[in-house]
């Protein structure tokens, strides 16, 4: 009776494709990605938490929930999916198990509060602990094959991260295991740690390259000179992030 009740609604145009890919393209993609045994690596640490307003999803996020930009509420502002359940740090294993496309048909099957118009990737992750299936989203309007497995690239790595990780020294790859940002960790660390930032503000001081990360919610930001950071400022009290404090130095 609901499979007929979608129909009906599909028929009656009131839900609409939020995907111009082509049948062909997103059915190369699920059967070289889905399913398959090849491994895939965490290129960045993740927070695990509920998935907004569909108890039967987790999300996979790179982003503190209050700098998660997927969903917005009645009044525009962006919603928080809830508190972070878990960590998983790079490196660890990844099997696509499915990638779900906002095609008519599963925007009208997904659950209303969520990012419905959006690619859905669901994941198995080694070491995750037990729960409802792991979702991460990617961005809207990919459009082709090139641009979906560019997207995807910024998240899963087909080779095996632990050598760069080994490269850090251990404080850093211990920040980078619990998504916190620590004075003098290179730029790629910071960035397996706490995400992509949404703005970078670049400048130059005696032929010093500077930079200031800055993070969706304002609060986070991080300061670099160099290629490493030199400062950090965290408005926020949250756990995996440095704890409250103005601003810390070099010199400290």
């Amino acid at each position: 009776m609901r499979r007929l009740a979608l129909l009906l609604l599909l028929a009656a145009g009131g839900c609409t494709s939020h995907t111009a890919m082509s049948p062909g393209d997103r059915a190369g993609i699920e059967r070289t990605l889905a399913g398959t045994e090849s491994v895939q690596y965490l290129k960045l640490s993740y927070f695990v938490t509920p998935f907004f307003g569909d108890a039967s999803r987790r999300l996979l996020t790179p982003s503190h929930p209050e700098d998660v930009r997927l969903l917005n509420d009645s009044n525009g502002k962006p919603l928080s999916p809830g508190q972070e359940q878990a960590i998983l740090p790079a490196g660890r294993r990844v099997r696509v198990v499915k990638v779900e496309f906002p095609t008519a048909w599963a925007v009208t099957e997904r659950v209303l509060y969520t990012p419905r118009t959006q690619p859905w990737v669901y994941l198995e992750v080694e070491g995750a602990p037990p729960g409802p299936p792991l979702v991460l989203v990617l961005r809207p309007q990919l459009d082709t094959n090139e641009e979906f497995r560019a997207e995807l690239g910024r998240y899963l790595s087909p080779r095996d991260v632990a050598p760069r990780l080994a490269g850090f020294s251990e404080s850093v790859q211990e920040a980078v295991r619990s998504k916190r940002a620590v004075v003098d960790m290179p730029a790629e660390a910071l960035e397996m740690s706490w995400g992509y930032p949404e703005t970078v503000r670049v400048s130059f001081q005696e032929q010093v390259r500077q930079e200031e990360w800055i993070y969706p919610s304002g609060a986070r930001r991080a300061f670099l000179s160099n290629g490493r950071v030199s400062r950090l400022s965290d408005g926020a009290v949250a756990s995996g992030f440095p704890e409250p404090a103005t601003e810390r130095s070099r010199a400290e």
